[in-house]
Parts: C-alpha cells; structure tokens; sequence
C-alpha cells in the first residue's frame, strides 16, 4: 500500500506538471514558429518588392528609345558612320550610368548592327553570340518587354559574368515598325543586399527563381541557373505567397515564399527548424530542471505521507499474521478516531468474537459427540430393512403372489436410492429418471390405467450429473394434485432441452390445472420461502438447486384450469460442470 500511495502521489503531481510543461513548451514552439514564419514572409515580401522595383526602373529605361529621335532616325539607317556611333554610343552610356549594377546595355538596329556600351573592367563583349536569341525572345513578346533569368555572359578572353537581361523590341514612333531591340544586362550580385540579410535573420537559404522554374541567384554561385521546376520545394510553393513545411536529407525545414506579380519570380527562403529551436533551449533545459526538481520534491513529500499513513496498517498485518498462526492474545491500540482506528477497533472486537466462538464450538463439539454416541446406540442398520423387504420378497414369489413381489422390490429399489445416497450426492440425469420411473410403476400399482408416462430428452443428457431427488417431488405433485381428480388416463411428460451452457427440463402432467389465483399464490411462495402444504416438495426442489447450482438457476410453474400443469427447471451452468468433469 505505501508502493501504491507513492506512485499515485508521484502521478498525482508529475503528470499535471509535465503535462503543462510540455503545453508551454509546445505553445512556446508554435509562437515562435509562426512569428518568425510571420517575420520571414514579411522579408520575402519586401526583398521580393524591392527586385520587382529595380526591374520596373529597368523595363522604363528600355522604353527611352522611343523618346529619343535621333537614336530612332538611326536605328532605321543602314550603316554605321561618325554621327550614328557617336549619337548611339552617348545613348548607351548614359543608359549604363543609370544604374551600378547594369554591366552593359546594348542597341541593335533595323539591319543587325550592334551597338554596346560596357563597364569599366570588361574589355570584350560578345554580342553577336547573343543577337540571334534577343531577335526571337523580341518576336514573342512584341512590344512588351523580355525578362531573361541569370545566364553567363563573356566579358573577357576567359572570364565570365552571371547576369540577367531586359530586352524589349523597339518600334518606330512614325511607322510603329519594328526598328531595333534594346537590351540590358545586370549583374546578378545586385541580389547579394537583398538576399544575404534575409539568410542572416533567418539562418536559412534563400533563392530567387524565375517564372521556368531555373535559379535566378543563391549566394551559392555554383546553384545560378540551375532548373529546380521538378524539385519539392517548389511543387509546393503553389500559391502567391505562404508557407510550407518539408524535409530534406533527412532534417525538418519552414520553407517560406513570395511570388512577384510583375515578373513571375519566386523569393523562397527555406529554414531549418532546429534553428528556430536554438533560442528556445534555454527554456526547456529550465522547464526540465523545474519538472525535475518537482517531482524530487513530490516523491520525498510521497514517501513520508505514505509511511505515516501506513505506520499503522503494517502493525495490524503484522498481528494478523499472529492471529493466523493461532495466537489470539494481541490487541490494536487505537490512537486516532480515523479510518484506521475505526479498523483497529473492530479488528480488536473480531479477535475477541473469534475467541468466544471458539468457545461455543468446543463446547458444541463436546455436545455433538455424546449426540453422535446415542444415535449409534439407537442406529438401526439399513441393510436389515433391506434383508427383510428382500425376504418378503422371496416368500410373495413363493406364494406365487408376483404383484405383492413387484410393489416389495420397488419399494426396495425407492428405499435404496433415497437411503444410499446422501442429500447432496450427484447422480445422473438417467438415474434420477429410473428413479421415477420405479415410482412411477409403484404408484400405477395403485392407480392402475390412470396415466401414462412420456420422455423426450435428448441422449446426450442422459450422462450429466444432477443432484438426486430432483423430479420425483414435481412427478408426485403431477399425480396427486392434478391426474388423481382428472377423469380418464392422463399423461406426465418429461421434457429435457439445452440454452448455451444451461440444462432446461419441462414436466408437464395434462390433468385439472389450477385457477390463476392459485398458481400465483403457489409461486410467490416459492419465491419467498413460506411454501404452503402444496408446495413443499416444490420448494424443497427449488432451495436445493439454487443451493448446488446458484441462484440463476429457476423453478417456474404454468397452468390453466383444465390443461394441466407445467413445471419448468433451468439449471444454470449444468453442461459446464459436465465438461469439467470430464
């Protein structure tokens, strides 16, 4: 009981306390998760709308063309002398100088000329390498303007740059045809002040990627251009903006993105959740010290509360165990009105009552032994009824008087099975039935063609054990009380039958029945024990099955005036003390 006590006093306190610290941890959790979550779409958002800015600024500056008369009279001119280089080459460094991060700008006229104006630190351009592709992407798009992803361009003999390109045909103002196409190239660390503070803040990997799906940056340079359209994390990034849980190589990530309306690019920054775990480890050591330290506190308190609760209990086993090795002189001392003392005290009072019955039964056992020695002295022997009823037997046979030898040796039979045996012996269902059958066959000696008798139970029945003397007092009823006033021959039948693992038997006599008044007032005396004179043998019958088989087990009388009488048994469990006794 102390073991008992100590764990529901551990559990009583631990679980509660666990459980709410694992609830504030968790709610710790999924606070910051979502904040930082919350924090992240916010950067995305804004790195996002400062790159849909600067392409904007860029898509303007590929309209300056149109506004400029000289670059369109050259641009629809074949050829490529003084005035036209210099008016196009003025145009394209001021177009170059707009902005840090454009590497080159480039104008191609009518007739496939190009024209460019580059950084400082590039000495060689290759446009021609590129003009065929700008002529295409400027036909699909018509007069809107092309956003090319980052691709590496040439910028010396060995070098290469990664930079992304704007590129937009341009038309004349006078005739609306197509007169040339502008293009711009920016280099693509121009990300590296949008993209490098989100991985600070966020400790995760950003990128940016076009409307195919290939990376337009990531600090990683060896990741530029490459085509992420069939990878999980962008199936999932489906919606303009959101977030998304995933993992990869086996770690758990937050990946959080923004789509640009203007241009179709992805901002997607993906988080490991370890990280979002790192400033909450703090916490939860402190939580699990707390738990810990609680729990040490509760099992110390537990232990002292459960030994002084069961100090007592341990005293009063211990002399129980001396009163079951048959000491009776030990003695509680109650000290506390409680529970406990209530305990002591009638254990106290039980000692006491057990000595006294002792008593009574020495001085019984005194009694029942000179009892025991005068029955002896007066006992007549059965076998000498036997020999007697045997001997009259004999002489009737002698005498030639068969019906006088038939009733003598029926008697015997009757007085041997009632004699033999004692009340509570087993006997077999088909001993109890020749049983009857004697007293049947006894009784037709007085009653001569006044009934007959009819079985239906099944064979396998026949074998089960059944306390004795079970239907012989229903079958004496049947004669007596309702074929005996019955005009003409009647019929008792013995029916027997099977319900799962109880044993029901019917025995039904058609003589005069009884009125309803009658038949309840015998069967509530069966249930209450005060049988009348009627319903003796009855209740006998009824007392001693419930005593053997246990109270589910029933007696139940059915008549009706001029139909008979059916008395019905159920023995509870009969066919499971069958097999287990087999």
């Amino acid at each position: 009981m102390q073991k008992k006590l100590v764990i529901i006093f551990i559990f009583l306190i631990s679980l509660p306390i666990t459980y709410v610290s694992f609830i504030s941890y968790r709610s710790s959790f999924s606070l910051v998760q979502s904040s930082t979550t919350a924090a992240a779409n916010q950067m995305t958002d804004n790195a996002m709308d400062k790159v849909d800015r600067y392409i904007a600024d860029l898509k303007r500056y590929t309209i300056l063309p149109l506004y400029n008369k000289d670059v369109q009279k050259y641009l629809d001119q074949r050829g490529a002398d003084w005035d036209k280089r210099t008016t196009i080459d003025i145009f394209l460094l001021y177009l170059n100088n707009t902005k840090e991060e454009i590497l080159s700008a480039y104008l191609v006229d009518r007739y496939d000329a190009v024209f460019f104006s580059r950084k400082p630190g590039i000495n060689a351009l290759y446009p021609e390498t590129r003009l065929e592709g700008w002529k295409q992407l400027a036909r699909k798009y018509g007069t809107a303007p092309a956003l090319v992803g980052t691709h590496p361009i040439r910028v010396n003999e060995n070098e290469t740059r990664q930079v992304f390109t704007v590129i937009r045909s341009v038309q004349s103002t006078s005739s609306l045809k197509d007169i040339g196409i502008i293009a711009i190239d920016v280099d693509t660390r121009l990300f590296e002040g949008i993209i490098n503070p989100l991985n600070a803040v966020t400790h995760g990997d950003a990128f940016i990627v076009d409307e195919y799906g290939k990376v337009v940056y990531n600090s990683n340079p060896a990741k530029l251009g490459e085509d992420l359209s069939q990878r999980l994390l962008l199936g999932k990034a489906a919606k303009p903006r959101g977030s998304f849980q995933l993992e990869m190589d086996g770690k758990p990530y937050i990946a959080v993105y923004t789509v640009s309306e203007q241009t179709g690019w992805k901002t997607l920054v993906y988080m490991p959740i370890t990280e979002l775990l790192a400033p909450m480890k703090q916490n939860r050591n402190a939580l699990i010290i707390t738990t810990l330290s609680i729990i040490s506190f509760a099992l110390m308190v537990a232990i002292l509360l459960s030994y002084a609760l069961t100090k007592p209990l341990k005293r009063t086993v211990q002399l129980m165990k001396q009163v079951q090795r048959g000491n009776l002189d030990v003695w509680v001392n109650v000290k506390y009105n409680d529970e406990i003392g209530m305990l002591g005290s009638h254990f106290n009072r039980m000692v006491r009552r057990v000595r006294d019955l002792l008593d009574e039964v020495h001085e019984t056992e005194k009694s029942k032994q000179q009892a025991d020695m005068l029955a002896l002295q007066n006992q007549i022997n059965p076998h000498f009824i036997y020999n007697t009823l045997e001997s009259i037997r004999m002489l009737a046979e002698l005498n030639d008087d068969d019906q006088v030898a038939e009733l003598t040796y029926l008697l015997g039979q009757l007085l041997r099975y009632s004699i033999t045996r004692s009340a509570d012996e087993s006997v077999t269902v088909g001993q109890e039935i020749e049983h009857v059958r004697n007293y049947l066959f006894l009784l037709q000696i007085r009653f001569p063609d006044k009934f007959a008798f009819r079985l239906d139970i099944p064979d396998h029945l026949y074998s089960l054990p059944i306390t004795k003397l079970v239907f012989q007092p229903i079958v004496e009823n049947a004669v007596f009380h309702g074929l005996e006033k019955r005009d003409g021959t009647g019929t008792i039948t013995i029916k027997g039958w099977t319900d799962r693992s109880d044993v029901l038997f019917a025995i039904h006599d058609d003589g005069v029945g009884m009125t309803g008044e009658r038949l309840l007032s015998l069967n509530h005396s069966l249930r209450d024990g005060k049988a009348d004179k009627f319903g003796i043998g009855l209740r006998n019958v009824y007392e001693r099955i419930k005593l053997h088989y246990g109270p589910s087990s029933l007696l139940t009388v059915n008549s009706k005036p001029g139909l008979g009488t059916t008395v019905t048994l159920k023995i509870t469990g009969l066919l499971g003390v069958d097999a287990s006794r087999k």
